[in-house]
């Protein structure tokens, strides 16, 4: 569907504001924010990261891309963790998040333990910001020095999450830099935080259309697929693959050999090697996994700068799931 011209200059203002707050609040977040405040904030948030991964390996890559799609709404501000209410519906039941994003409930008791060391103080953004930090390093990947001081939104929207601001995995080369370059970050950005789906797993309904219909896909690998996701739409849709065949509960560089092999699971990921401007970054980082464990702890250090309440604005909310 091709968005009219007056949905596309709104959707533009909307890229040129996020880029100024992003520009000017990020400035206020700090690595030592609850230093005084909340000094067990990364102990505690890390033990129940650790069990719930103990649990579910998966439960790691959930809430990976929890921290990822609350960003690209509105900014790092805990939008995508707001229940619907009576009068509004927020983004869980957005295209790209329904069916799709999971983790709310190991979310509900980190905020719980955060809670009960210290009540009232920690954003439930600044949550998913750490939490998303604790999943990869826990599953073999690098650390970084998550910086905070994000304010919880008191609104979510679906009509942002369902703007397209959220890429989708039948996403073209040019969607994806755009759409990564509109929110202030570059086509390495893009290139390296995709290295996420090193990890996780994704439902049949979104990549049947690669491995029947592509021709940039390994014979044996799109076979296999095909095996546990019928070319039928409707059956099957929940069935789930790893998005990275090699080592998907590891948290380490496969993913880029796996799109030189012609391996990538969907569309979005294969794009990155096809011919096109970023092939040679997908070589450098299937080569130089430290490069890319580098790259991406600093691209997540500049994807949670995105637009973040601070300050006065928002609040700190008592319960992520809805609005004090």
């Amino acid at each position: 569907m091709v968005a009219s011209s007056t949905s596309m200059v709104l959707l533009a203002a909307l890229f040129a504001t996020a880029a100024l707050l992003t520009s000017g609040a990020s400035a206020q977040l700090s690595t030592g924010y609850y230093k005084k405040t909340c000094p067990k904030v990364f102990d505690t948030v890390e033990s129940v990261v650790m069990s719930a991964i103990d649990k579910e390996k998966r439960m790691g890559a959930s809430l990976l891309r929890l921290h990822f799609h609350d960003c690209f709404v509105q900014g790092c501000d805990g939008s995508v963790l707001l229940d619907d209410t009576s009068s509004s519906r927020g983004e869980k039941t957005a295209n790209p998040n329904v069916n799709s994003i999971r983790g709310f409930n190991v979310v509900d008791d980190i905020k719980s333990k955060v809670e009960s060391v210290c009540p009232g103080v920690v954003s439930c953004a600044d949550i998913l910001a750490i939490a998303a930090r604790d999943s990869t390093v826990i599953l073999g990947g690098p650390t970084w020095d998550v910086k905070l001081g994000r304010r919880d939104s008191k609104t979510a929207s679906l009509a942002a999450a369902n703007s397209g601001v959220i890429p989708p995995p039948s996403s073209t080369l040019n969607n994806l830099i755009n759409r990564f370059q509109n929110l202030g970050l570059s086509t390495k950005d893009m290139v390296v935080l995709s290295g996420s789906h090193t990890i996780g797993q994704a439902r049949c309904t979104t990549f049947r259309g690669r491995i029947y219909n592509e021709s940039n896909i390994d014979g044996s690998f799109a076979r296999t697929r095909q095996g546990s996701c019928p070319r039928t739409s409707g059956s099957g849709d929940n069935n789930l693959a790893p998005l990275d065949l090699k080592s998907p509960t590891f948290f380490d560089g496969s993913y880029y050999k796996n799109l030189l092999d012609k391996k990538g699971l969907l569309h979005s990921d294969q794009v990155l090697y096809n011919g096109g401007s970023t092939d040679n970054l997908v070589e450098a980082y299937s080569k130089n996994p430290k490069a890319f464990a580098n790259d991406f702890a600093a691209a997540m250090i500049k994807m949670g700068d995105i637009s973040p309440l601070t300050g006065s604005s928002g609040e700190i909310r008592k319960n992520c799931r809805k609005a004090n």
